[in-house]
């Protein structure tokens, strides 16, 4: 090879290292980053994401835009990040507990794999739910609860976000666990859900402990009983079902971030660094153990080891009690 060759050919390997450098170098992030939330606004998964938007932006120095996509069971927001969005850390997932790892199993035909498509960046929440009713029913206690609702001619309605979510599942569990017929309503969120016991047209609410909250204190709504193994700091009143009278029955739901499966691992790395970074916030983390919530976060190994897990766990669920996505 002449001199002047060699010249050139060193001289386009020296072009490719650099911008594969310049490549691997580049900033992140660099731009807006979307947090998509795949419920409508109002129920726990938006006010988790809209408390942590303005952290967020602070750590990363970019706008931080929360995106609501509701539909399907949060199938369709969940999609978009898992299939649409690029492979950059910009689009990030709100992953709730449903389509992370019950609609697998509830869905004929899923539009992403949770554990296939989505790559695991920090777990938030592990949320107890709560049963409440509505202040018309004049009950508060789980036996006067089920004394009422054994005596009703017609079962009582209960609302829920929508078929396979946590609300959905634990009232199923309920009335199995119980004896007492009730009748699911599902909405398209917790929002709306929350919306139709608040007004009295439906009377039962299993609902996530941090969106009912404000309503309980507020005494629009009257909580039985907690379906966690331990009393929640939030509500220190108010019974586990155990304490209530129904032993063994226990459910929380869980939330997480999740970004598109192919996303480099140090963006992952740093994302993960900034939500635990958020969370050593003595200030932040106040605020959040008041909406219902212990402090979580943790390694993208663990929240990628909880999908799996649940995964199993809740998909077996779904099956024993024959809940359908229909």
């Amino acid at each position: 090879m002449t001199l002047s060759r060699r010249t050139a050919v060193s001289a386009l390997a020296l072009g490719l290292g650099l911008g594969t450098l310049a490549h691997a170098q580049a900033p992140y992030p660099n731009g807006p980053i979307r947090f998509l939330v795949p419920y409508p606004p109002g129920g726990p998964t938006d006010l988790m994401a809209r408390m942590l938007q303005p952290e967020l932006q602070k750590r990363l120095g970019v706008p931080v835009l929360v995106e609501n996509k509701g539909g399907a069971g949060g199938n369709l927001g969940s999609a978009e990040v898992a299939k649409q969005a690029p492979a950059d850390g910009q689009t990030l997932l709100l992953a709730a507990s449903g389509p992370m790892a019950v609609n697998g199993t509830l869905f004929r035909n899923m539009p992403f794999n949770a554990i296939n498509d989505l790559a695991p960046v920090v777990q938030l929440s592990a949320f107890p739910l709560v049963l409440e009713v509505h202040p018309s029913l004049n009950v508060k206690t789980l036996k006067e609860f089920l004394a009422v609702a054994k005596a009703q001619k017609e079962p009582f309605t209960f609302a829920s976000a929508g078929n396979g979510t946590p609300q959905h599942l634990a009232g199923e569990l309920f009335s199995r666990a119980a004896g007492v017929p009730l009748v699911h309503v599902p909405y398209r969120g917790a929002g709306p859900a929350l919306n139709d016991v608040l007004g009295g047209q439906v009377k039962v609410m299993f609902d996530i402990l941090g969106s009912s909250l404000p309503h309980i204190q507020a005494g629009k709504l009257q909580p039985i009983a907690v379906t966690s193994a331990q009393r929640s700091p939030a509500l220190p009143k108010v019974p586990t079902m155990a304490e209530a009278g129904l032993a063994n029955f226990e459910t929380t739901a869980w939330h997480g971030v999740a970004v598109r499966a192919g996303t480099p691992a140090p963006i992952i790395a740093r994302l993960n660094a900034t939500f635990l970074d958020i969370f050593k916030d003595p200030a932040f983390r106040q605020k959040w153990e008041a909406i219902g919530t212990p402090v979580v976060a943790g390694t993208p190994e663990a929240f990628g080891q909880l999908v799996r897990t649940e995964s199993v766990r809740l998909g077996r669920l779904v099956r024993d009690t024959g809940v359908t996505a229909d």
